[in-house]
């Protein structure tokens, strides 16, 4: 059998790269590991850690096409974090002015949680410990 170790990282392309990178690094408080600028692609990789741990590829690319999100298509739904507490993580992002859906509660673990999208529409969401 298989056997993995982990998830290494999750690989995102933008269409803003400045902007998308605000919003995981000051928004979200993801820390800079490594930043390149690829001449030869006219591209940006940035590599970005949640408590040291590497866990997010952020890409820019020259007009990259548009992914659909709604209705739903096929393809990664969404990036989801655990979070301590739900209703605070929900006020602090309202506080920086980013649209969030509603608390709900999964019927089956019964834990809170919550999406909200990146600056390209990708749903992130926030899931109670």
């Amino acid at each position: 059998m298989l056997q993995l170790n982990k998830i290494h990282h999750i690989s995102v392309i933008c269409s803003d790269y400045q902007k998308s990178k605000t919003f995981y690094t000051r928004i979200l408080g993801l820390t800079i590991i490594q930043e390149i600028y690829r001449e030869e692609r006219q591209s940006y990789k940035l590599d970005l850690a949640l408590d040291v741990e590497y866990v997010i590829e952020l890409f820019s690319f020259p007009n990259p096409p548009k992914r659909p999100s709604f209705p739903e298509a096929d393809g990664m739904r969404h990036l989801a974090f655990e979070v301590n507490d739900i209703q605070l993580t929900l006020d602090f992002l309202v506080h920086k002015n980013i649209s969030s859906e509603q608390i709900r509660v999964d019927e089956h673990t019964k834990k809170r949680f919550f999406f909200i999208a990146d600056p390209d529409e990708l749903p992130i969401e926030f899931y109670e410990k």
